[in-house]
């Protein structure tokens, strides 16, 4: 009986291992305290160790357990868009303000499906916007200016 092999698993599980690694081995740097009194690093080297030992069971699993799996056609369209999304917000959340800001990321990553209609990406931008900034700014209270100076008010 051959045993087949999930190389997306043991691609996953590796980047996990690989993630959870560094977080570690960043924390040895950090102060771990004792166990009453834990220190800054103590939690990023709890979160990397948990990250890495769920990674690797995910690539014991790829390498027993594997299945077949088949992908689709990759949609480049909608990982190009999301990218510029994202970019987007990183670098003018300062000038344009959160609501404005928040208004165009979610409206772009809306129509990164072409599934969705421009109507209703128009009504999820805004139902997102006003619940991230709910959230954000005035829940969590994070020092983000609403409107920001590149719009003049």
């Amino acid at each position: 009986m051959e045993r087949r092999r999930s190389f997306p698993d043991v691609l996953a599980g590796g980047i996990f291992v690989l993630i959870g690694g560094a977080f570690a081995v960043g924390a040895l740097g950090h102060e771990l305290g004792t166990p009453l009194r834990m220190g800054p690093g103590a939690f990023p080297l709890l979160v990397g160790a948990i990250t890495a030992a769920l990674g690797l069971a995910i690539v014991v699993k790829g390498l027993v357990a594997g299945e077949l799996i088949t992908f689709g056609t990759i949609p480049w369209r909608a990982v190009a868009v999301i990218v510029v999304a994202v970019l987007f917000f990183g670098f003018t959340v300062r000038g344009l303000g959160f609501v404005p800001t928040s208004a165009v990321t979610a409206l772009l990553t809306t129509l990164a499906s072409t599934r969705v209609r421009p109507i209703a990406a128009v009504a999820v931008a805004a139902g997102l916007t006003v619940a991230a900034t709910l959230i954000f700014v005035f829940g969590l209270q994070l020092r983000i200016p609403l409107w920001g100076p590149w719009l003049g008010f």
